[in-house]
């Protein structure tokens, strides 16, 4: 038994209105989400999740990542959100907390799905993301540009078409062979994280034409995951930290809950203790046999 955390950055459940939230002007299925809406996808559960969680300002990236890894409301313990990178208060916060840790601490196999560039590697910058911190706080390793090519991680970019940008090359490849290596990299792990953040870029950036090719990408990823991947013995958990990519008339974060869907084994039980983003940590321990 296993879940696969999917993190999407900037997405959250706005108006069904094409001229401005691109979920509702790409080709869709599953992710044509909105808020007031149910689960398009029948097979699926979704969640409309508190992003905001009693902390006034618009919810930003750090602290909403915290408060999914560590299961803690981040922005409360921090008295703000904060946005960007992972600071030492929110580090402390994911240190012994984070579901890696406390998998890894329970005996169970965790991993970090993402491949990072040896420029990264060999170098690390200043400033890391909360996911980054949270792996490597529970002493796991982090994936390499050599994992990418035997089909054993898949980039943030899960086509492979922006690696020359970091100064990488190798062959690009579709949406569907990035979600088929992502199952069976969650088929040998109790717990899988892999994180996108392109749908972020693209809100901010405005960007009507980018945000649909994306969202449309991340759905055909998301297709060959739940084709691929056990369902009967596997949970696929998606989720954001807060709105944006749903609302391109701001450049903005947006004050809409996020989407939490869930497709598997248990989902009904998964979704039944989830309001806010501090609690997707614990339902996803819980599920899988682990005290919170």
């Amino acid at each position: 038994m296993g879940v696969l955390l999917l993190f999407v950055d900037g997405v959250g459940l706005g108006e069904p209105d094409p001229d401005k939230n691109p979920l509702f002007r790409a080709r869709l299925r599953r992710l044509r989400l909105g808020r007031g809406l149910p689960a398009p996808d029948p097979a699926g559960l979704l969640v409309p999740t508190d992003a905001c969680m009693g902390v006034p300002g618009l919810p930003q990236s750090a602290t909403g990542q915290t408060s999914i890894l560590a299961g803690v409301n981040a922005p409360a313990a921090v008295g703000r959100h904060i946005n960007g990178y992972c600071t030492k208060s929110l580090a402390a916060l994911l240190d012994g907390r984070s579901v890696f840790g406390r998998v890894k601490a329970a005996g169970g196999d965790a991993t970090f799905a993402n491949a990072f560039t040896p420029r990264f590697l060999e170098k690390p910058p200043r400033f890391l993301s909360v996911s980054t911190v949270a792996v490597t706080n529970a002493g796991l390793r982090l994936r390499t540009l050599e994992d990418l090519a035997r089909g054993e991680a898949v980039f943030h970019d899960f086509t492979n078409r922006l690696l020359p940008e970091r100064g990488c090359y190798l062959p690009p490849i579709t949406p569907h062979e990035a979600g088929a290596r992502l199952a069976r990299i969650a088929s040998a792990h109790a717990f899988t994280m892999y994180e996108h953040f392109l749908t972020d870029l693209a809100g901010h950036a405005q960007d009507m034409t980018r945000a649909v090719e994306v969202l449309e990408n991340l759905e055909g990823l998301l297709d060959a995951v739940l084709a691929h991947l056990d369902l009967s013995a596997n949970a696929v958990v998606l989720t954001s930290d807060h709105g944006n990519c749903e609302d391109l008339s701001t450049k903005r974060h947006t004050l809409n809950p996020v989407p939490t869907l869930l497709w598997g084994r248990g989902t009904a039980e998964l979704a039944a203790t989830i309001r806010d983003l501090s609690d997707i940590a614990p339902a996803i321990l819980r599920h899988l046999g682990m005290v919170y």
